[in-house]
């Protein structure tokens, strides 16, 4: 368990992380990238007010001073505009301020720009503005070349940047998990070491009590507070060893002997014993198990899980209701599952089913004799075998448990 919790934190830690970079890394580059359009936009605005020139004094002109224009733009900027008739007989391309492209490639760029509708946007490194006239389109172009060179050496830069900060955090994050979870790590294993500590001390009153009682009845005869004392005595007891068997497993002190046995056969020999039980209660046990199915596991502990869930099965299911039991092979696993009809289920109720204590229907509990810790010792023989355990309901008047084992 505090493996599976560290291993949560980190990834909780690493998540949270790497959300906040990309918020961050995302928004920085965003705002760097409608700068940079910006930018270009405004200058192309003033070669549209200039029928396609930029005039040199264009940084004194301006009423209000704007990010990007200096005064080395006019002599900086490389551009080029492109006229289409509305008859589309008439092309011309001024090419004048800019070397890097001919006539041909210009007319192009600008009769594709036409056919796409945009009125601005980006078409190679150029950044272009449309112009609706009277007698056709004007599109004028401004080489971006190096604001794209540059916007796209930060935005590998702060990408290789993120994953050396992710790395850096989730070594920091591992090496100091540890030390995180600790107070929880420390309280759970006293908690742990209390439930066995209590466990064996509860034991021996219990064997005195429960000698005691014997004795009272050989002296006195049998009476139902003798009966009640003895019922209560094993009912407690009960609990008693599987609390203290779940936290052994838990630690890792239970000792499993990992043998290959007849699956199949042990599955039905403990549902021979519960068919008999469902059948004076009036509940439809069916049975379909493939036959010459092998585990390698321990025999004891899985014939203890399959009891557990019959028995959970028997006592939970509706009057007149239906159990069934299934196992097949399905490719690396075997898959055991086992479904009765029962009340009415929440998503709640299924959420918190192996939880340690956890209890659907208190008075329902109380009649059966259930004291809510048999699913987690289910869960627990599961996990001992490296396998998975999961309840579902489809109806919510139904509950299904499909239990998991690698071959």
């Amino acid at each position: 368990m505090i493996r599976k919790l560290r291993i949560k934190f980190i990834a909780i830690s690493m998540t949270s992380t790497i959300i906040v970079l990309f918020l961050i890394l995302g928004s920085i580059n965003l705002l760097n990238y409608r700068e940079m359009s910006h930018n270009a936009d405004t200058i192309l605005d003033f070669l549209k007010e200039n029928d396609g020139e930029l005039p040199e004094n264009l940084y004194k002109s301006q009423h209000k001073k704007t990010n990007g224009i200096s005064p080395e733009t006019s002599f900086e900027s490389r551009y080029f505009s492109v006229f289409l008739s509305n008859n589309r007989q008439r092309c011309e391309a001024d090419t004048d301020n800019i070397s890097a492209i001919d006539e041909e490639t210009a007319i192009k760029y600008a009769q594709k720009i036409n056919r796409s509708n945009k009125n601005c946007g980006f078409i190679s490194k150029y950044r272009y503005m449309k112009e609706n006239t009277s007698n056709g389109v004007k599109i004028y172009f401004l080489d971006c070349t190096k604001s794209m060179m540059s916007f796209q050496t930060f935005l590998v830069t702060s990408f290789f940047v993120s994953i050396f900060g992710v790395s850096t955090v989730f070594i920091l994050v591992v090496l100091l998990s540890k030390r995180a979870i600790e107070p929880v790590a420390e309280s759970y294993e006293k908690q742990k070491r209390f439930i066995t500590d209590a466990g064996h001390e509860i034991k021996t009153p219990l064997t005195i009590i429960d000698a005691d009682t014997s004795i009272l009845e050989m002296e006195y005869g049998e009476n139902e507070w003798l009966d009640d004392i003895q019922v209560q005595t094993k009912r407690l007891a009960g609990l008693t060893n599987d609390l203290i068997y779940l936290s052994r497993m838990e630690e890792k002190q239970t000792k499993t002997t990992m043998i290959e046995f007849p699956f199949s056969e042990v599955i039905l020999e403990e549902a021979q014993s519960f068919q008999g039980l469902a059948k004076v209660k009036g509940k439809n046990f069916m049975v379909d198990i493939e036959p010459m199915l092998s585990l390698k596991g321990d025999e004891k502990t899985i014939r203890q899980l399959i009891s557990i869930l019959l028995d959970n099965a028997v006592k939970y299911c509706t009057e007149q209701g239906q159990i069934r039991l299934t196992a097949a092979h399905k490719g690396k696993n075997i898959i055991l599952s086992i479904y009765n009809t029962s009340q009415p289920l929440t998503k709640e109720n299924i959420d918190h089913l192996f939880d340690r204590f956890y209890r659907t229907d208190e008075s329902r509990n109380s009649k059966t004799g259930g004291y809510g810790i048999g699913l987690s010792v289910a869960k627990a023989v599961v996990e001992a075998h490296h396998g998975k355990i999961v309840a579902s309901s489809e109806d919510g008047n139904s509950l299904l448990i499909t239990v998991i084992l690698k071959i």
